[in-house]
């Protein structure tokens, strides 16, 4: 197994783990309403998913009825 003969210095590890950072999920705009989303997840607005509604959206003045 190869083991490294030196030990690496403090900057050249901080340099390595320079691009070790949290990011910003991409968002992506909903088809249909054109509303931002995350990718591969139901739209939090129209409730729909690969074209096809799959939460169903109530109004909250029937609800109160």
């Amino acid at each position: 197994m190869a083991v490294p003969k030196q030990r690496q210095s403090h900057a050249r590890t901080a340099k390595r783990r320079s691009q070790h950072k949290a990011e910003m999920p991409g968002l992506r705009h909903c088809p249909r309403c054109h509303s931002p989303r995350l990718p591969h997840r139901v739209c939090p607005t129209c409730g729909t998913y690969a074209g096809r509604e799959i939460v169903v959206q109530t109004d909250d003045s029937s609800a109160e009825e």
